[in-house]
């Protein structure tokens, strides 16, 4: 039995220990937001955070996590009131939105230290997260309007979106994939 904290909440899971974290979190918790892109750390497609650090969790065993703090693209937030996702959505990054929710899970990172990154410090920390579709211009405009949101008063003021307040073509462009 292996006992962490995912998205805020203790878990326990009776799996091998050597079994790839991203399959326990599909599997066993039903947490589908963690794509399999490669299985060999190298598109960042499985990017989750384990106590606060970016980590591919295709590569990653289930005894890594032991007593500690995970969180998926589902822990973000319950309405998309995450500045990320908020700025996903109004800058409409995703195309075909596979590997948006790793993107996100690296750029919540990247805000977290430094919140008025430079579009270098973006690009370095996006090296890892490869877009097949070629959304880097918008995913880097995307991450600088998230940290206006979050250090802005009027994002306290705003009013978080709901999916009912999403449109079809928002979701069929990959807002779906932020939740």
């Amino acid at each position: 039995m292996t006992s962490f904290v995912l998205n805020g909440k203790p878990v326990q899971v009776d799996v091998d220990p050597s079994t790839p974290l991203l399959w326990v979190l599909r599997e066993s918790l039903n947490l589908t937001g963690t794509k399999y892109g490669c299985g060999m750390a190298l598109c960042g497609a499985c990017t989750v955070h384990l106590d606060g650090e970016a980590i591919r969790s295709c590569v990653a065993p289930l005894s890594r996590v032991a007593g500690k703090h995970v969180k998926t693209i589902e822990g973000l937030s319950d309405n998309l009131s995450h500045p990320l996702q908020r700025a996903w959505i109004e800058i409409d990054v995703p195309q075909c939105g596979y590997c948006q929710s790793g993107q996100i899970m690296s750029a919540a990172v990247l805000l977290a230290k430094i919140s008025k990154p430079t579009d270098k410090d973006i690009d370095e920390a996006m090296s890892g997260n490869i877009c097949r579709c070629g959304t880097y211009p918008r995913i880097r405009r995307a991450i600088h309007r998230a940290a206006e949101l979050a250090t802005s008063k009027a994002a306290a003021r705003e009013p978080a979106i709901t999916a009912n307040e999403i449109s079809a073509g928002e979701l069929a462009a990959g807002a779906e994939v932020s939740r």
